[in-house]
């Protein structure tokens, strides 16, 4: 049995990290624990699959938005994730409460599967992320429910030969996320530790109980993962063909300025491209970094022509980020 406990505040953790190549600076947990009727979720953070128990104690947030209002406002500048969600969340309103809270503090709000009834009414602040499950699909029926409420809403998903690497499978993901609806499939090469060979063989258990022995050898025994990071070039290819983004929509905050939002989106997707080195990517996430702590409104500084004065990085990611700003996308 679940037991549902009420925290006696918000669940807030600050801290930088990657969520399908986008920066967030933070998270709102509105139902802390691990637990829930599918025995394994593929956490896109983490970049792994992780068990979930069915008999467990899970830390429930308040229902206040004005509560998680101040909990986002503490978290460090940049966009925030919310989630994920839970099947408590009709009776219990956590999850839209953290939403709610986190818009009303200006922030850009990412919303990692969130359960229909915590997908607040919004627009370009809010981006639903949906992730895999362990029974190989994710929830389209959740995402649909998204795309009426406003947010633009993009697929998190594991690349994994003999499963969703495969062409099949690969095709039949991205079909029925572009029919939804989706603006965007990002796929993400999971950790390759023994626990995270453990899980993927699991997890590939509960989606196909006839699962061939070949997956496990492949999956423990096999160096796969410099392999899917070379199909990562097609997988873009198909993703276009499908009119899909490879990376998520990047959200605009209430209190953001909409320029600065584009340029980070920019460099991120620069970042993001394959081939690049890791000291090149490094530098462009910095300046990310630096656009989203700015404070200030890039755009107007590059219309007085002082942006390359205070912008601390070189010629060719200042132009990227100045050619976004005159944009504002």
């Amino acid at each position: 049995m679940i037991v549902f406990q009420p925290a006696p505040a918000p669940i807030a953790r600050p801290g930088e990290a990657d969520i399908g190549g986008r920066r967030i600076a933070g998270r709102l947990v509105p139902y802390g624990g691990e637990a829930g009727a599918e025995a394994l979720r593929f956490d896109p953070l983490a970049r792994r699959f992780v068990w979930r128990r069915p008999d467990a104690t899970v830390a429930v947030g308040p229902a206040s938005p004005e509560a998680w209002r101040r909990a986002a406002s503490r978290l460090p500048p940049g966009p925030v994730l919310v989630g994920p969600g839970s099947v408590a969340e009709e009776v219990r309103g956590a999850y839209r409460a953290a939403a709610e809270g986190a818009l009303s503090a200006g922030r850009a709000v990412f919303l990692l599967d969130p359960e229909p009834e915590g997908i607040p009414d919004c627009g370009a602040a809010v981006v639903v992320l949906c992730s895999l499950a362990a029974r190989g699909s994710v929830s389209f029926p959740r995402l649909a429910a998204a795309g009426s409420r406003g947010p633009a809403w993009g697929v998190l998903f594991p690349l994994i030969p003999g499963w969703t690497a495969e062409p099949d499978a690969l095709e039949e993901l991205l079909s029925e996320a572009a029919a939804g609806g989706a603006r965007s499939a990002t796929a993400l090469i999971p950790e390759t530790d023994g626990e995270s060979r453990r899980a993927i063989v699991d997890a590939k258990a509960e989606a196909d109980s006839e699962a061939a022995d070949g997956f496990f050898e492949r999956i423990h025994h096999g160096e796969w993962a410099p392999r899917m990071l070379e199909r990562v070039a097609k997988i873009r290819a198909t993703c276009a063909a499908h009119g899909l983004a490879v990376l998520p929509p990047r959200p605009v905050g209430r209190h953001e300025p909409p320029g600065n939002a584009a340029a980070s989106a920019r460099l991120e997707e620069l970042a993001d491209l394959p081939g690049l080195s890791e000291h090149r990517a490094a530098l462009l996430r910095a300046a990310v970094r630096w656009i989203d702590e700015s404070g200030r409104d890039l755009a107007a500084v590059a219309r007085e022509g002082n942006f390359r004065r205070v912008f601390p990085f070189d010629g060719e990611v200042a132009a990227e980020a100045e050619t976004a700003l005159a944009r504002g996308r």
